[in-house]
């Protein structure tokens, strides 16, 4: 999973997104920031595989990013009962639009408190 959904991450800041699915219900705040986060940590693991400098000044997320985004992703799966497509289309819609409002370096403070808090 986490090799396909991080390629759709990767892929649609090179692309137009297709739209996210539309859900049943809205996402609950706590599936917001760990959406918000896990396409934030792809991100950010990415550009450090890439030696970009922004991204090296956070700590390194090859390992504790990716499993973040790994059980993220796979909870947001049970929670919305999306299947991989919808959660790539969703993960690649919220890295869009962090890349699109510049808000990744906003963000990855609360999210490092998250994977701390997450034990990971």
């Amino acid at each position: 999973m986490i090799t396909l959904s991080l390629a759709a991450v990767l892929m649609s800041l090179q692309s137009p997104a297709a739209p996210p699915p539309v859900l049943d219900k809205p996402l609950s705040t706590e599936s917001k920031a760990l959406l918000r986060c896990s396409a934030a940590f792809a991100m950010v693991a990415h550009g450090q595989e890439n030696g970009n400098e922004a991204a090296l000044k956070w700590p390194d997320l090859k390992t504790r990013g990716r499993e973040f985004f790994v059980r993220s992703l796979a909870q947001l799966m049970d929670d919305t009962g999306l299947d991989r497509d919808g959660i790539s289309q969703l993960v690649s819609a919220e890295a869009q639009t962090l890349w699109d409002e510049g808000q990744v370096e906003a963000i990855m403070p609360s999210c490092l408190l998250m994977l701390e808090g997450s034990k990971i």
